[in-house]
């Protein structure tokens, strides 16, 4: 399930034209790949976060604790802001990357979720 859908990080990359829509759409399942990857979340946790709950009886567990809804919303933010921040990265650092560099501000970002304090 996607976080981030390609309208909204056109609207994040300041891209009006479709002329790179195709680009930008292999970007944001890799940049989500690798925020889950860097969260140490696991496909089944990734989707749950990624859900819609509404009241306390929907949250649902990850990694085998209960969550309340103002965890997983709590959750869903931090990771928005990581894949955003992923997207733009790959964007705009086609030619070079620093993956270790980005690698480390995403573990920054994430580590609340990466080390279960949720």
């Amino acid at each position: 399930m996607a976080l981030i859908d390609l309208g909204e990080a056109k609207q994040y990359l300041r891209v009006d034209s479709s002329d790179e829509e195709a680009l930008i759409s292999t970007l944001i399942p890799a940049a989500e790949t690798l925020c889950m990857d860097i969260a140490r979340l696991d496909p089944p946790d990734w989707d749950v976060i990624c859900g819609s709950y509404t009241t306390e009886d929907d949250a649902p567990m990850i990694r085998g604790k209960v969550t309340t809804v103002a965890q997983l919303n709590a959750m869903r933010s931090i990771l928005r802001i990581a894949v955003l921040f992923a997207i733009g990265y790959f964007y705009e650092h086609r030619e070079e990357a620093d993956h270790h560099g980005l690698a480390m501000t995403l573990r920054a970002i994430l580590f609340d979720i990466r080390e279960g304090v949720f």
